[in-house]
């Protein structure tokens, strides 16, 4: 992966998870374990009064941007600034690749 596309999804990443707290969903990076024949994904999730999306720190920036723009798939973002590029994510499917 070039620098400037990794960089480019590193910036991705970091404006997908602004735009979760903005809208009230908190990011967190764990450690996910894994055992041997497990494929380990995050995700959004609610624990008792809080949501949640948590990204494995280790997986790449591009599952994490995935994760991200589908955690914000179907709330309302039409209050919350996000880049064309950000935006089409969230309202897509697709990463980029």
């Amino acid at each position: 992966m070039s620098d400037n596309k990794a960089t480019r999804l590193l910036r991705l990443v970091d404006e997908l998870t602004e735009a979760a707290k903005r809208l009230w969903l908190e990011v967190r990076r764990e450690k996910i374990l894994r055992e041997v024949g497990y494929r380990v994904r995050g995700g959004a999730c609610r624990f008792r009064d809080r949501n949640l999306v948590i990204l494995d720190r280790e997986m790449a920036p591009v599952e994490q941007v995935e994760i991200l723009a589908e955690a914000l798939r179907g709330r309302d973002i039409e209050g919350v600034y996000l880049s064309p590029a950000a935006r089409r994510l969230v309202e897509t499917t697709s990463v980029p690749n």
